[in-house]
């Protein structure tokens, strides 16, 4: 397996990206009396890289929530390769291959980055509770196999200089990179950002467009990506979806929703920001 610049090897070729077909369909989401989702509708491709923007409340991390098993569709269905997750709880999606990376950082601040990252695998472990009491050869040969894709990530994210520092002690852009790299160790078919730019200044963000760049173009790793950032999307995305209000808006490329009166009109008529 190809690898590039310290690239995780978890990754296949670009001639064999790993399968990630989402549909959703006519999703909705209620809480009490507020309709957070009204019959959304979206494809997803593999090696694809869709962009959901849309107004504060317009339902952006309610759909990545839905999606991932954190909330219950009232109405609707999400297919992920050919298969219904739309009851699925939460570890089950993870396993089927969807990662994501939280709005509002989801990480142990008192463990170090390394093992942050490794507590990921705990999902590819074998062994038994007894095996790992022991510390068999069985157990140590798994152990080293996790070790090393989770080095390599490191490696690929630039974290080498920070691989044993606790993540309370790390600025927040870096405790960003971190919940990407933990979301990587999950080796995703389907990787769901939620505002992964939100609070970063401009290198860190330029550091993080190279990074999600490298994955989806170099590697087609396939992505759902909720960002306020418009000019990141824009420069990155291949379709952008829009939500307002719970609803489906717009739906295109990043030329089209630009100039769509629609978008414009919902982001409050600034079309500069678009």
């Amino acid at each position: 397996m190809k690898s590039y610049r310290g690239h995780p090897g978890i990754y296949k070729t670009a001639d064999e990206p790993k399968k990630a077909e989402l549909k959703v369909e006519n999703l909705s989401l209620r809480f009490g009396g507020v309709t957070a989702l009204h019959d959304v509708t979206l494809n997803v491709s593999t090696g694809e890289l869709v962009a959901v923007i849309g107004p504060n409340g317009a339902g952006k991390t309610s759909l990545l929530n839905t999606v991932t098993g954190f909330y219950r569709a009232g109405q609707g269905r999400i297919i992920f390769n050919e298969e219904d997750i739309t009851r699925a709880h939460t570890h089950e999606i993870t396993r089927k291959g969807i990662g994501r990376t939280f709005q509002n950082i989801e990480l142990f601040p008192g463990m170090s980055v390394l093992a942050n990252m490794m507590l990921a695998r705990h999902l590819f472990s074998d062994y038994s509770f007894a095996s790992a009491s022991l510390f068999l050869p069985s157990v140590r040969r798994e152990e080293v196999k996790h070790r090393k894709i989770v080095e390599d990530i490191i490696d690929f994210l630039e974290m080498q200089a920070i691989r044993n520092t606790p993540v309370g002690s790390l600025p927040y852009g870096q405790r960003k990179r971190v919940e990407l790299g933990r979301a990587l160790s999950l080796e995703p078919a389907l990787l769901v950002l939620d505002e992964p730019f939100a609070g970063m200044n401009m290198e860190e963000k330029e550091d993080m467009v190279r990074f999600l760049v490298e994955l989806n173009e170099g590697w087609n790793q396939t992505m759902i990506l909720v960002e306020h950032d418009m000019s990141i999307v824009m420069s990155i995305s291949k379709r952008v979806v829009v939500l307002n209000f719970g609803e489906k808006l717009a739906e295109g490329s990043p030329e089209e929703i630009q100039n769509n009166p629609e978008v414009i009109s919902a982001y409050l008529g600034e079309a500069e920001a678009l």
